[in-house]
């Protein structure tokens, strides 16, 4: 099953836009997993919180560009270019020769999905 590490942007300005980001986020996952692969979502963090509030900002970051490292491919979601952290994740997945894809039709077309 092929790794597929999810970036866009998590973070904004207000509550709404936040919640808005991580429901993109998550939409992007089912559709990665219902397309046969194993995503990873980075929008989900936001249990750590929720259970334990000795876990840090850092800490889950460091987690997920440890997964991002493991990846088959990166899918990025639109806002991109405004987040500092898919900046980030872009540039690391680039170093590291992990074929970073825009949209989940660009995947459809090269043959990365079967369908979803």
């Amino acid at each position: 099953m092929r790794r597929v590490y999810i970036a866009g942007p998590y973070n904004a300005d207000n509550i709404i836009s936040c919640l808005d980001n991580m429901r993109r986020g998550m939409k992007a996952a089912v559709k990665v997993l219902r397309a046969g692969y194993a995503p990873f979502c980075p929008w989900i963090d936001y249990h750590y919180r929720l259970v334990s509030g000795k876990v840090t900002r850092e800490m889950y970051q460091a987690q997920s560009m440890a997964w991002l490292e493991v990846s088959d491919l990166i899918l990025v979601l639109p806002g991109w270019r405004k987040s500092k952290g898919t900046l980030a994740e872009i540039s690391r997945a680039k170093e590291l020769f992990i074929p970073v894809y825009y949209n989940l039709e660009d995947l459809k077309k090269r043959g990365e999905f079967k369908d979803y």
